[in-house]
């Protein structure tokens, strides 16, 4: 069964020109041509536009992500590398969890000493300019 973009698109629920910038930069093979020159895609194309579209979601950046998919193409390799990739990429997710942790405390303050007056008078214009 072969799809056309948009079928694609429906399928894996990736936009049409996110599909086309994982072409342009390797993630995803060139598609064959119809007769028409349209792309043309089969199933396999799904699974892994859901495979980047998950890596993507977790925060993998486009290189991880096209180390993944290596990994993934050559399931006969040890499995070293993705377990790096992936104790790396918690790593960054507890950092941005904590500077959101601090984020969240500053915001709070800033809501918790709001004023009812002017905005001369604003604590949140206060705490942004110093």
């Amino acid at each position: 069964m072969t799809l056309s973009i948009g079928a694609l698109a429906r399928a894996s629920d990736v936009k049409i020109p996110t599909i086309r910038f994982y072409e342009e930069i390797g993630l995803l093979p060139q598609p064959r041509r119809a007769a028409n020159d349209r792309r043309v895609y089969d199933q396999t194309t799904v699974g892994r536009l859901a495979f980047i579209r998950h890596a993507r979601h977790l925060g993998f950046s486009v290189d991880a992500v096209r180390n993944l998919l290596d990994l993934s193409d050559h399931p006969e390799r040890p499995c070293d590398e993705a377990n790096l990739l992936a104790a790396e990429q918690l790593e960054a997710v507890e950092v941005k969890i904590v500077q959101l942790e601090a984020l969240r405390i500053e915001l709070r303050r800033m809501v918790d000493a709001a004023c009812q007056g002017r905005a001369s008078d604003c604590r949140v214009i206060e705490a942004l300019a110093g």
